[in-house]
């Protein structure tokens, strides 16, 4: 039964990856730490193993998402080199930063950005960004990536939500910032996957299936079912409004944060 909850999220996980334009990685992890915690596994693993999950599913998504945009011209990949080296070193340094917070701690952090970001959509304003006409220097985008792939390995995300804001502020257009933040998800996947199994090898409590904090079985069953779902929702997504789907996800995301920040208070209202 555990496995078709798997199947059951990937295909959620892919309508809203299609649907609203994301990795998906918000949506995964609450819900991978409800079937956890539903099965019984230790509570100071769960939001751990969600996570390491999360951004092992990633590396499959990008990489289509990767190709998508590379064919439409919409990938930089003189900024992606520029970057690679600092999200890679930075993922694997937040995967060890996630091994040394207790797991509550890490759902509260995760539930927090769940709410920033929800808010943020909701509130957002239709509005042009002020952009420089030229990226800043090749060390500073390594040094922007390694903050980027820290932050990303902690919540569990593939970086779009800190790298599309990056990119566009320095003068990339929005189909360049997406196209390039989709490739630098890849870095950031598996080397924050790999950090996950490295830092959970030893750690008790684990089912059988796991490697480290990445559960092999949900891994596989979410990324199918999420690539083959996330056309269904970008066909979806081109018969509503942008300012809806926006809100629409906005919204979502304030009902899972706000779950999540509850559970991590241990305070039980659904």
């Amino acid at each position: 039964m555990m496995y078709l909850w798997f199947l059951l999220a990937g295909a959620f996980a892919g309508i809203c990856a299609g649907l609203f334009g994301v990795g998906g990685g918000l949506i995964i992890v609450p819900v991978l730490m409800a079937i956890f915690k539903a099965y019984g596994y230790p509570s100071d693993v769960i939001t751990h193993l969600a996570v390491g999950t999360s951004l092992a599913t990633i590396v499959v998504t990008s990489i289509s998402s990767m190709q998508s945009h590379n064919k439409r011209g919409g990938v930089r990949w003189d900024v992606w080199r520029n970057m690679s080296i600092g999200l890679v070193v930075g993922s694997f340094v937040g995967a060890y930063i996630a091994d040394l917070l207790h797991g509550k701690v890490l759902a509260f952090l995760i539930a927090g950005m769940a709410l920033f970001m929800g808010l943020k959509m909701l509130l957002a304003k239709k509005s042009e960004v002020v952009a420089t006409t030229h990226l800043p220097s090749a060390p500073v985008q390594t040094g922007a990536g390694g903050l980027i792939g820290a932050a990303s390995a902690i919540f569990g995300i593939g970086g779009g939500s800190f790298t599309v804001p990056f990119l566009s502020r320095f003068g990339l257009t929005m189909q360049q910032a997406v196209g390039t933040s989709a490739a630098c998800g890849l870095p950031i996947a598996i080397a924050g996957a790999l950090g996950f199994m490295f830092f959970g090898k030893d750690v008790q409590g684990l089912p059988a299936e796991a490697i480290g904090f990445v559960h092999i079985t949900a891994f596989l069953c979410i990324s199918v079912m999420s690539y083959l779902f996330a056309k269904v929702g970008a066909k979806l997504a081109h018969q509503l409004p942008a300012n809806i789907l926006k809100r629409m996800f906005g919204g979502l995301l304030l009902i899972v944060g706000a779950k999540m920040m509850l559970g991590a208070l241990e305070i039980n209202l659904w």
